[in-house]
């Protein structure tokens, strides 16, 4: 991954995360897997993880350990109200930002509705 990615990923791996969240409740590594599985293949676990617990301290997600068929119980994060909160805001900004990105990358369309306005 280029480091233009892991730069992006930054500003948006929380909203990435609580929308996978949306979906329905998961622990650290389902989570971890879920993003691999979606082509996020060289996010750490331990990027995850601390992301976890910084949502947890938010409070956007409430918390429930579930006992684990190996070793200590599993931490299963569901997104709660606040959650939902934020990850609407985060749609939002991301559409937002996305429309404007995109005018940006064609800008024969620019000057097409430029040139219509007038």
């Amino acid at each position: 991954m280029g480091k233009q990615m892991t730069e992006m990923l930054k500003g948006t791996l929380e909203g990435i995360v609580l929308a996978l969240l949306a979906g329905h409740p998961a622990y650290g590594y389902e989570i971890t897997t879920q993003l691999r599985d979606r082509g996020f293949v060289e996010i750490a676990e331990g990027t995850v993880y601390a992301l976890l617990v910084r949502i947890e301290q938010k409070g956007l997600v409430d918390v429930e350990k579930v006992p684990s068929e190996k070793g200590p119980p599993r931490k299963v994060f569901t997104l709660n109200e606040k959650g939902g909160q934020e990850l609407a805001e985060f749609w939002s900004t991301w559409t937002f930002l996305a429309e404007r990105i995109d005018h940006l990358r064609s800008p024969e369309t620019d000057r097409t509705d430029s040139e219509g306005e007038n």
